[in-house]
């Protein structure tokens, strides 16, 4: 699965096919669900908390 579009929100969901809402990009470990992290050359970042992990 390729990485959502950081500019269309609607991009990061999807619907299943028994209805149910499905998250595309990853979400922030401390803030929970509804905060995704961003997605740069180098790492991935929280906008919200800060909390960033190192790409490999």
């Amino acid at each position: 699965m390729g990485e959502p579009n950081a500019n269309a929100k609607w991009s990061k969901y999807a619907i299943a096919e028994d209805g149910t809402l499905v998250r595309k990009a990853e979400v922030c470990p401390t803030c929970g669900p509804g905060v995704f992290l961003g997605v740069h050359s180098d790492r991935k970042t929280c906008g919200r908390c800060g909390y960033s992990v190192k790409i490999e």
